[in-house]
């Protein structure tokens, strides 16, 4: 790397003088310089002549000395250092000098030893300065980049730990959420796009705030679909118990965001969510030109199918076991013992609920009609039909009443 030194001084033969102590340096490709006459010179070599890493400059010149020079510089010229040549013992301008951001001194006569030792600290220094502005700079933009996808205090920790994002995956025990809005490429076949950009980004900023305030990570967006993960790519011993309080904070937003498009005359559907818990491979799979941090394996796909589940059982949200066991204080009620598209295992599914909801008559009456139907117990459909008698907007418990008027028994349910 070259250093660019403008040397600013009057003495007409300084230039050869400079040419010929440097010549090695310069012919090494290590120094390069220009010359000025004058502070009003050096200010128009600045101008013309990008960039310059340092300026050697006399106090004493005409036109504009370089006291004057350093104060125009302070004002124009962030990165640029320089080195003040004055008299021996005049201290005074080389302490006012010092005072208006100069670097370093030398005295006259020039000791072109000491001048060289000068200049390579000072080089030192503006390399020092600029590799801070840089990783600086790069913190910036990484901190703009994570931003999209991290909670602000997880991005500020992934700025300084880098390695936790970087290229590759690694294997890890996390919660992960799935959410999509029922309908919702129907609907955008029948609205403007005035109004689509609106909803969809009102709606998204929503929903993205609600997983930042419970520090989760969002891996995609995909049109109106979230994918969501907790326990990555920062260790969150309870997130299981996030994703389970993050799930249902969603739940509200989205029925609250619905109910206010319906007063405006447009019909959203209902945002289903599926969230289950276990290993995965997470990293940044981008690549090196992009950033994707997203994560792999059958905890995601598992995930994707209970919130796909929702629409043939009726439910918003559906939480598997393994996620509930793991959450503390988890309240909730089964739904069955789900055999998701593609498995041959059932897998054991709970509606979760807010605090208050679940010593709620209809949640006893719920649990009591579910045990006989787990229990194959012949008075199942008769207690299950009271219930919706009493509770008809409870969906899941007619999705089963339904199941036993046609002939199904037990609590085991094909997912289609």
């Amino acid at each position: 790397m070259t250093t660019q030194i403008l040397v600013v001084d009057d003495e007409p033969d300084l230039k050869a003088l400079f040419l010929q102590k440097f010549r090695r340096q310069i012919h090494a490709g290590g120094m390069s310089f220009l010359f000025a006459g004058d502070g009003v010179e050096a200010l128009e070599v600045l101008q013309t002549n990008a960039p310059i890493d340092m300026v050697v400059a006399d106090i004493n010149m005409p036109r504009m000395d370089g006291l004057t020079l350093l104060q125009k510089l302070q004002e124009t010229a962030e990165d640029l250092s320089t080195i003040i040549v004055s008299a021996y013992g005049d201290m005074r301008n080389i302490r006012t000098a010092m005072n208006r951001g100069a670097f370093d001194f030398v005295t006259k006569p020039i000791d072109f030893v000491d001048l060289e030792k000068t200049i390579a600290k000072t080089a030192r220094h503006i390399e020092f300065f600029r590799e801070a502005r840089r990783r600086q700079s790069a913190a910036e933009r990484a901190y703009a980049s994570l931003s999209r996808y991290f909670s602000p205090n997880l991005a500020k920790q992934l700025v300084s730990d880098t390695e936790a994002v970087d290229l590759g995956g690694q294997r890890r025990e996390i919660a992960t959420l799935f959410s999509d809005i029922a309908g919702f490429t129907t609907l955008v076949e029948a609205i403007e796009p005035s109004i689509l950009g609106p909803l969809l980004n009102d709606y998204l900023s929503g929903m993205t705030d609600m997983v930042f305030a419970h520090e989760g990570t969002v891996a995609k967006i995909i049109g109106d679909a979230l994918h969501v993960l907790f326990g990555a790519p920062a260790d969150q011993p309870d997130h299981a118990a996030r994703a389970v309080a993050c799930s249902l904070a969603l739940d509200d937003y989205a029925q609250s965001f619905r109910q206010c498009w319906k007063e405006k005359g447009i019909a959203l559907g209902v945002t289903r969510i599926g969230v289950h818990a276990g290993p995965a491979i997470v990293g940044n799979f981008g690549g090196s030109r992009f950033f994707d941090y997203t994560a792999y394996g059958d905890t995601i796909n598992v995930a994707s199918r209970l919130e796909a589940a929702n629409k043939q059982l009726g439910t918003r949200v559906l939480v598997s076991a393994p996620l509930a066991e793991r959450a503390a204080s988890f309240l909730g009620r089964p739904v069955g013992d789900l055999i998701l598209r593609g498995r041959t295992e059932a897998i054991r599914v709970f509606e979760p609920f807010i605090p208050g909801r679940y010593d709620a008559p209809a949640a006893e009456s719920y649990h009591k009609a579910f045990a006989m139907l787990e229990a194959i117990d012949s008075r199942a459909m008769a207690v299950f039909a009271a219930h919706v008698g009493n509770y008809p907007q409870d969906r899941l418990a007619t999705f089963h009443l339904k199941r036993l008027l046609s002939g199904a028994t037990g609590a085991k349910i094909a997912i289609e």
